[in-house]
């Protein structure tokens, strides 16, 4: 039984002093005994020089009728009955002159200690408390106190003090209870205005994200945030928009993933289609058939926008891109290579490059990375002005320090404000019909793969201009 009786007692400590509600308690109780503890010392300080008062005021009462001059034809019985009631041993009134002594008993053989109440202060007052409360009882006081007796300095008593220590052992035992008493009641209505207002509350939100942690695809697992304006209220609003946030990117990443897991299943019967799809193209490119030759060129892009799109959407799906492997790469035939690519040879009028990048020019890159990633640029440049007289791509490059920028610019009509907003979003990114919107993800993971990125720099009804930037290898590890 006493070995339940500790584990109960254990596992309850645990609980109080491992939980917030439990500490909470502990710290306020804590704290309201040390304000009551300090107002205990002034309270026994004040208690016992009220006593001491109490004393000289009963002696000056009672040697008062004796100082008059009718006191000397009081009898002596008379005379004594009134220094009973002074309550000490004896009593002196100090004059100018000299200095008048009344014996109630006898005069006491030593003093063990003076109190002079003429120059009295809170700390005096609270030593001489603590003196008495904790060493007193036998001892003999002798106490100075100013008099309201007239021609009189000041007033002496000379009395024991054990009923003065009782007194004060039983105010002080009544005031530590009273005081224990108040504390624990303070202590508890505070713990439960905090646990009501803050802890459980705050409970409750622990709660809600250990919870939705457990599944946070369930949406009813979402916290309900409450009608509070505090700052509870606002932690609880920006954890329930989190955790919706949070749910609708899982959901998309699922989507996705689905996504990836279709096109991986049907990647080899799409590429036995397209290729046969191919075969037949070419067959039909060479025909003279007329109406072949016009419907051939939108067959032969229908199918390689499929191919583009199939292609592209795998290998984002699969996240199959390996680490840049970097080599100090000249920039300019990366740039001819991919505009040639980019550019269609049947366009009736195929867009001017102008190419100011400098022969010299060396990039520290991945060659097939940075030729895709200019291939994409260009290409979309490409498209821009597809169509267009006049139509314009120009690339321009320079090295500043240890950071390469190329900028991609086209005299197209811009970019849709729509499509801006997600411009680097995939599947989002696109403003032409047949784009996968891939293009642009694709191509700035691979300049974050080396360090660097892609920026819009700016568009509108002249034309727009995307940026490359690629650090060397050193700046750009010592940046990650």
């Amino acid at each position: 039984m006493p070995g339940r009786l500790r584990a109960s007692l254990s596992n309850a400590w645990g609980l109080v002093a491992h939980s917030l509600s439990g500490r909470l308690l502990l710290l306020t109780l804590f704290y309201v005994l040390v304000t009551e503890a300090v107002l205990f010392g002034p309270a026994v300080g004040r208690f016992h020089n009220d006593q001491l008062e109490n004393h000289i005021k009963s002696a000056e009462i009672a040697v008062l009728p004796l100082t008059e001059a009718a006191g000397e034809r009081l009898s002596s019985s008379l005379r004594e009955q009134l220094l009973m009631r002074a309550d000490a041993s004896a009593v002196a009134l100090r004059r100018p002159e000299m200095k008048e002594l009344y014996l109630v008993t006898q005069m006491p053989r030593r003093i063990d200690q003076v109190i002079d109440l003429r120059d009295d202060n809170v700390f005096k007052q609270m030593y001489y408390g603590f003196d008495c409360l904790l060493f007193g009882g036998a001892r003999m006081l002798r106490v100075i106190a100013p008099t309201t007796i007239k021609g009189a300095q000041s007033i002496e008593i000379f009395l024991g003090e054990h009923q003065l220590r009782h007194d004060l052992v039983y105010f002080a035992e009544r005031t530590a209870l009273l005081d224990l008493l108040l504390s624990s009641v303070t202590a508890v209505l505070v713990f439960l205005s905090l646990y009501l207002v803050m802890v459980q509350p705050m409970r409750r939100l622990t709660r809600a994200m250990v919870t939705f942690r457990e599944n946070p695809e369930d949406a009813s697992r979402v916290v309900a945030a409450s009608a509070r304006r505090d700052e509870i209220g606002t932690a609880e609003r920006e954890l329930g928009d989190l955790q919706r946030e949070l749910y609708g990117f899982l959901q998309q990443r699922g989507r996705l993933a689905a996504l990836g897991l279709a096109v991986a299943k049907i990647q080899h019967d799409l590429r036995n289609i397209l290729s046969s799809a191919q075969l037949a193209s070419d067959r039909l490119a060479s025909s003279e058939d007329p109406v072949v030759k016009r419907l051939a060129p939108r067959l032969i892009t229908a199918i390689d926008h499929a191919v583009a799109l199939a292609t592209n959407t795998l290998r984002y799906g699969r996240a199959e891109e390996h680490p840049p492997e970097r080599r100090r790469v000249a920039l300019k035939p990366l740039v001819d290579d991919a505009f040639a690519a980019a550019v269609s040879e049947h366009e009736s009028e195929p867009p001017a490059l102008v190419d100011a990048v400098p022969s010299d020019l060396q990039v520290d890159a991945d060659p097939e990375q940075l030729y895709r990633i200019l291939l994409n640029l260009i290409r979309n440049a490409g498209e821009a002005v597809k169509g267009r007289s006049g139509g314009e791509i120009s690339v321009v490059a320079m090295r500043n320090g240890a950071l390469v920028s190329i900028n991609i610019a086209d005299n197209g009509p811009g970019i849709p404000q729509k499509v801006r907003e997600r411009l680097f979003q995939p599947f989002a990114g696109t403003a032409r019909p047949g784009g996968s919107g891939l293009g642009l993800v694709i191509s700035r993971d691979l300049a974050r793969a080396h360090g660097g990125d892609i920026t819009l720099v700016s568009t509108g009804a002249t034309g727009s201009v995307f940026r490359v930037e690629v650090p060397d290898k050193k700046r750009a590890a010592g940046a990650r």
